[in-house]
């Protein structure tokens, strides 16, 4: 079986992995670790959590030489902030006995402070394409020496609405340079891009797009409604020695407050809530009091799941069905990392069933459904937007008098209705004098007075 040992890298490197404690690289990092080294451009595809973060680091960090000038000459781009955030950190550990320069940029921040950072010298930048485009429209960053673009969960990015940022990065960008694109799926969107920007790519596939860790046992509850759902949740995470460190995914933000609510009223300090409408701050903390296990349950929206890499996440429980099978590789890809084992549990309703058999034939995996519990209340209370709002079509026997004047309305007093004549000239003056026919000819004007 092939080790770390069997990689050509720098003794700082080779220490670095070491101290880390890897001894094996994964699938995904076998296959792409001379290929990126040859320069040549490469798509690499992969399952979430099979180590892609490393599999482009490695082979850029050893082949990076010492810094010629301040210009940044790797660019690795990421849909999210803690995206960004856990690269840098990845990076900083590999790097910590290596001379070069990581800085990290992303929204939501002060863009001043970014720029400072910045012209204090970068050898590699880590950012999202909104905030970085900013950066070099403005000059602030300079990318006329760039060498290597690394584009990580670039399906992501396109489905978060980052196509046009991408091209005009692009657009910035030297021709000369190497391109590397890692993702967990592929989609047509994916390969017009690399069909455009991409020169003669070498493609690394370990696994078909969509497929799931074998490590990661999935299974399915059905449930009619939010109220179920809460009630079969309690009755999860009451189970302490099994629901160890769980991450619950929902589709909307209001919906993540609203059942960090309850979740808290039942758990309190055992549980956080994470989405975009936080603070920076606050995201950072959350995800921290999670890892280091303050937090046993996580409420987070889709928009997270792809920038959390936390080590023995036990569960994954997504309390809706999502839309986009997409976005459900993402979340089971938060548990089972690293070779460990992992359970996903989905919740669906009626209305969900048609995205959860989409998800099955994405995955030509058939999710195992399990009973109800006989301890769980199926609750018929439904929520706001559970209900069937039934409107009546347009009827002309049912006069609402909507367009009946309101108190509001009344009549004007009469000093409100005098009608603005245009002045005193237009109502005395010219009146006698009328409009002279050639504005600028005073003889012909003095004529017509005269």
């Amino acid at each position: 079986m092939e080790t770390f040992s069997d990689f050509k890298l720098t003794p700082a490197l080779h220490d670095a992995i070491a101290q880390l404690g890897f001894t094996h690289p994964t699938a995904i990092q076998s296959a792409s670790f001379s290929k990126i080294c040859s320069g040549r451009d490469l798509i690499g595809i992969a399952q979430t959590g099979t180590g892609k973060t490393m599999a482009y680091t490695l082979p850029l960090l050893r082949n990076l030489r010492q810094p010629s000038d301040a210009s940044p000459r790797v660019l690795i781009l990421v849909p999210t902030r803690e995206l960004v955030l856990q690269v840098v950190e990845s990076i900083e550990k590999l790097s910590k006995e290596l001379p070069f320069k990581i800085v990290g940029i992303f929204g939501g921040t002060n863009i001043n402070t970014q720029k400072k950072e910045i012209e204090n010298g970068a050898d590699i930048v880590v950012a999202t394409p909104g905030r970085l485009y900013d950066l070099a429209v403005s000059r602030a960053l300079r990318l006329k020496n760039i060498q290597k673009l690394v584009i990580d969960e670039v399906d992501v990015m396109l489905d978060l609405g980052f196509r046009h940022q991408l091209i005009n990065i692009f657009d910035l960008l030297p021709e000369q340079r190497q391109n590397i694109m890692f993702s967990a799926t592929m989609n047509s969107d994916v390969e017009h891009i690399i069909s455009n920007f991409f020169r003669n790519p070498n493609k690394v596939t370990t696994a078909l797009s969509g497929t799931p860790l074998k490590n990661i046992k999935q299974k399915r509850f059905d449930v009619p409604n939010y109220n179920s759902k809460l009630n079969l949740l309690l009755f999860l995470l009451a189970q302490k020695e099994t629901f160890r460190k769980v991450l619950i995914f929902v589709d909307l933000k209001r919906i993540a407050d609203r059942l960090f609510e309850a979740l808290d009223l039942n758990f309190g300090n055992e549980c956080g809530v994470l989405h975009s409408n936080k603070s920076q701050n606050y995201r950072r903390n959350a995800i921290e009091e999670f890892k280091n296990g303050t937090y046993r349950i996580l409420v987070t929206t889709d928009l997270m799941a792809r920038g959390i890499d936390i080590e023995a996440v036990s569960h994954v429980i997504s309390f809706n069905t999502p839309e986009f099978c997409e976005n459900y590789m993402h979340r089971i890809g938060r548990t089972g990392r690293a070779q460990k084992q992992g359970e996903s549990i989905l919740l669906s309703t009626n209305k969900e069933q048609d995205f959860r058999r989409q998800i099955e034939g994405y995955m030509d995996f058939e999710i195992q459904v399990c009973d109800w519990p006989n301890e769980v209340e199926k609750s018929n209370e439904l929520m706001p937007e559970e209900r069937n709002i039934v409107k009546e079509r347009y009827n002309p026997h049912k006069n609402n008098n909507d367009d009946v004047p309101g108190p509001a309305f009344h009549e004007k007093k009469e000093k409100n209705k005098k009608v603005n004549l245009g002045g005193s000239y237009k109502r005395t003056i010219g009146k006698k004098y009328k409009k002279p026919k050639t504005r600028g000819d005073k003889n012909y004007n003095r004529k017509k007075r005269n």
